[in-house]
């Protein structure tokens, strides 16, 4: 996907501009209500719904291939509404930057009220944008506002240096690492360096916190990036997953813990045998135990190198679950699921990508926050590649795969039919889009239509994924985006 990273994780960000302004609805908060709110991640306008927000960084806008663009939909009582859309794109009045070949506007999407003014905000990556200070492929990070009629305008937050690549997909995230009540942007210069500018944000994109950066002393690569309180101390620490230069079997999960002061240097997590944890890819931060720590869970879907041989479940992905303790992440009491695992749908192939994406929601309304994780190379009989995602429980002792439910285009009361490389579950997202207290789960599809993409949503019930009469699904004609190799669903914000 802070404070908690997110309390609800809400859907990505799709951007591109369409022609003319888009009405959202009006909040039914405002002033001091509209405060009460602020702990909803992806409220954007502040009227107790989770919204969704979905990237196609590879997308056309204004003829330039790769330019990118943002869709966010909003929720309401009966659910995300198409007619509420919104997209941006650098071409967007009020976002700084204007669209140009290649900038993959949307390249990481983040949600946090930066300027405390009661409603979340979009925080966006421009990856491969190139900067007058900083030179080719520098990358830019951008906010766009949110307010009671939803999102608009926006500011510049931080530049990285050639080739930085700053606000790339898992270079980003935002917490309140110094505990101010203020919520900063954490990026990653070097590729392993990382960089906070703390909060408060005004309007014009300046923060008043001061900056931290935090050094690595070694040739690491960040490959995803997420925040919580993993010890319980009441201030937000930062997980990555990272591999050791360009030995990308050498995967491992750093962090490091917020204090008054800031960052503190980065730990690795541990195994039972006193050696560093093999990582994965992707992760995600929240209590999936209850427990008052948050805990890690980090999703390793390639497969194939030779470090699976000493790692446990790796064949076809794996998802693991590390419980946060007073101490910190406790690898020794990690559990592994895969599509071996007792109670997950499915067999564990190799290729099958299990552990794509992941991401932490209570979907059942128990109490506890389950994981929903992207299968996207698993083949529906003779379609391969189709891709599935499976929704894994959490329970009072962790993750399990007992009760996991798994959903696929053929799926009943799943609009569309399974077909070779649509890749469905190649992101995920979980957050209330209706309050009714249940996480509701999105999908994208970015290989859907011949690379055009595509997103589903699912209205969850207590005993199902997905219920009758709750899907939404849209694409590039809904938008009003171009659809030709748009990768509309590469992610969704957290």
């Amino acid at each position: 996907m802070n404070i908690s990273r997110r309390a609800w994780r809400t859907g990505l960000a799709v951007a591109m501009t369409v022609t003319g302004a888009v009405a959202v609805p009006a909040a039914h908060a405002a002033g001091g209500e509209a405060a009460a709110t602020a702990e909803l991640r992806d409220d954007f306008n502040g009227d107790g719904y989770a919204d969704l927000a979905v990237a196609a960084p590879s997308a056309t806008v204004g003829g330039k291939k790769g330019a990118g663009y943002v869709a966010v939909l909003y929720g309401s009582a009966s659910g995300l509404r198409t007619a509420t859309k919104q997209v941006f794109s650098q071409n967007t009045a009020g976002v700084p930057g204007s669209a140009e070949t290649d900038d993959e506007f949307g390249s990481a999407l983040n949600t946090a009220d930066l300027d405390r003014d009661g409603y979340a905000d979009l925080v966006v990556g421009v990856g491969r944008e190139d900067t007058a200070g900083g030179g080719t492929d520098s990358g830019l990070v951008e906010v766009i506002w949110g307010g009671a009629k939803g999102l608009s305008g926006g500011a510049a937050l931080a530049t990285g240096r050639a080739h930085d690549a700053l606000g790339a997909h898992g270079r980003m995230t935002v917490a309140d690492v110094d505990g101010d009540d203020a919520t900063d942007v954490v990026t990653v210069e070097t590729q392993h360096d990382l960089r906070i500018a703390k909060g408060p944000f005004t309007r014009d994109g300046a923060h008043s916190g001061g900056d931290q950066v935090v050094k690595d002393p070694y040739d690491s690569r960040v490959l995803d990036l997420d925040a919580g309180d993993i010890n319980g101390d009441g201030i937000t620490d930062v997980v990555a997953t990272e591999n050791d230069g360009d030995e990308y079997d050498a995967r491992r999960i750093p962090y490091w813990l917020g204090t008054p002061e800031g960052l503190t240097s980065f730990t690795l997590v541990y195994d039972v045998d006193g050696a560093q944890l093999q990582g994965g890819e992707n992760l995600d931060v929240g209590d999936v135990n209850r427990d008052g720590y948050d805990d890690i869970v980090v999703g390793r879907a390639v497969d194939g190198y030779d470090s699976d041989l000493d790692t446990y479940r790796a064949k076809g992905g794996r998802v693991a679950w590390i419980p946060g303790t007073a101490d910190g992440p406790d690898g020794v009491d990690a559990v592994f699921v895969n599509q071996d695992s007792a109670g997950v749908p499915g067999t564990a192939e190799k290729g099958d990508a299990f552990g794509t994406d992941v991401q932490i929601g209570d979907v059942d309304g128990d109490g506890y926050p389950d994981v929903a994780t992207g299968v996207f190379g698993e083949d529906l009989g003779s379609v391969t590649n189709a891709g599935a995602v499976v929704v894994l429980r959490g329970t009072a002792t962790g993750l399990t795969g007992t009760g996991a439910q798994v959903v696929t285009q053929n799926t009943a009361n799943v609009p569309g039919t399974a077909e070779k490389g649509d890749t469905f579950g190649r992101a995920v997202h979980l957050g209330d889009a209706n309050g009714d207290g249940l996480a509701d789960l999105a999908v994208g599809t970015p290989g859907e239509n011949t690379g055009a993409g595509f997103v589903w949503t699912f209205r969850s019930g207590s005993s199902t994924v997905v219920a009758p009469n709750g899907t939404t699904a849209f694409g590039a004609s809904v938008l009003g985006t171009v659809a030709a190799n748009g990768g509309l669903g590469t992610g969704f914000a957290y």
